[in-house]
Parts: structure tokens; C-alpha cells; sequence
């Protein structure tokens, strides 16, 4: 397999992650967004989008979006699992996932927050006033559902696909100025998660096209 990405995406991330808690072997290939390798034709090819990530699969299948790519391995590569075993848990853990891939992540990528700062011209105080509403929002519910379904992870006492997305949410916020502190589940499921070596290697800090010091 060979995942095209970028080493600060959070949707990249996440399918690192579910990677990793898979064990699974995976080829990289750095899709350079500051400098629009999103766009080139080759890349069209295989996510007319021309967003990150896109795994290619060992038999030419090209899967595009982080939760169809995570809901691919799931299917393909069943042990271990990243879903809980219960099916509520499992509607849990999907609905966070979702929460935050739909909710939260996308209002804080390179194109809107592009377009909030060179279209709408919005100053840096303006831009972190809207990050706070709409993804700090988003976070806000993921730390209800996760209060009332968690246990030392997301969804019960070990990783699951929530987690895959909460993990670089967090990052993400910490990165643009979302206060997390009214968060207090979220933030210690975060800090339990980046202290796991399964994850580790899955950081965006520790990946090949990573600019060191950005």
C-alpha cells in the first residue's frame, strides 16, 4: 500500500494512526501542499479533489477521505479491529469521528483558513474568534459524547477509530489558538494517546517531508 500525504494534515494523520494500530506495512509518498502538488494532473488522477490523504492499495485501487480509507482497512485488514466490539459503542466511536471530521477539522485547513485571511481579510484575532466558534464548537460536543461513552480512551480502555480522530484535532488546535482547556476529557485522552510508541512514529513531526522547526 502507499498513502499520498502531507506531514501536517490532520486527515493524513488520522490514517497514519489507524495504520499503525493495525501494524500494517505502507509505502509514503509526501504530496507537498504549500506548493500545490494538490493540483498537479498526476495527482488529479487519483483524487480529483486534489486533497490529501489517497491510499493506493496493493491491487491499484486508489481510496480517497480519511474515513473511507479507515473504513477500507477495517474491512480488508478486520484484526485487530479499530471499532469496539459492542455495536453502540461502535455508533459512539463513529459519531465522534464524524463529529470531529465534519464539524470540527475542515473549518481549520489550509484553503478556508487562506480564504478567511486573503478573501474575507480577517486579522488574527478575527481568524481565532472563528476557529474558537466552529471547531472549538465541533470539540465541545465531541467532550459530551466522550464524557458519557469514554473510559481511558475515547470510546472504552483502548484505541479506537475515535481516537485516530481526536488525536489530530488536538494538534491542530494546539496549533492555531483553539482553547481546549474547558475540555478536560479530551485532553487527557489526548496526552494518553501521544505517549503510546504504536503512535508515535505516526506524528507529523516525525514524518519524512516534515519541515523541521515550522
Amino acid at each position: 500500500m502507499k498513502l499520498f500525504g502531507y506531514w501536517r494534515s490532520s486527515a493524513t494523520y488520522r490514517v497514519r494512526m489507524a495504520l499503525a494500530l493495525k501494524g500494517l506495512d505502507w509505502a509514503y509518498q509526501p504530496v507537498n501542499l504549500l506548493e500545490g502538488e494538490q493540483r498537479e494532473p498526476a495527482y488529479l488522477e487519483k483524487n480529483p479533489a486534489g486533497l490529501v490523504p489517497a491510499l493506493e492499495t496493493d491491487d491499484g485501487a486508489v481510496i480517497t477521505q480519511s474515513l473511507a480509507i479507515m473504513e477500507y482497512l477495517e474491512d480488508a485488514h478486520p484484526t485487530p479491529s479499530i471499532l469496539p466490539d459492542d455495536l453502540a459503542a461502535r455508533g459512539h466511536a463513529r459519531a465522534i469521528a464524524a463529529t470531529l471530521a465534519c464539524e470540527a477539522q475542515p473549518f481549520m485547513n489550509l484553503r478556508i483558513q487562506s480564504y478567511l485571511k486573503k478573501t474575507l481579510k480577517l486579522d488574527a484575532d478575527a481568524v481565532t474568534a472563528w476557529l474558537n466558534r466552529w471547531p472549538g464548537g465541533a470539540m465541545a460536543a465531541a467532550e459530551k459524547i466522550v464524557a458519557a461513552h469514554g473510559g481511558a480512551f475515547c470510546i472504552g480502555d483502548a484505541p479506537t477509530i475515535a481516537d485516530c480522530y481526536l488525536v489530530p484535532q488536538m494538534y491542530g488546535a494546539q496549533r492555531f489558538g483553539v482553547d481546549v482547556s474547558a475540555l478536560p476529557r479530551l485532553n487527557e485522552i489526548y496526552d494518553a494517546c501521544i505517549k503510546l510508541p504504536v503512535f508515535e512514529k505516526a506524528h507529523p513531526d516525525n514524518q519524512p517531508d516534515a519541515v523541521k522547526g515550522a
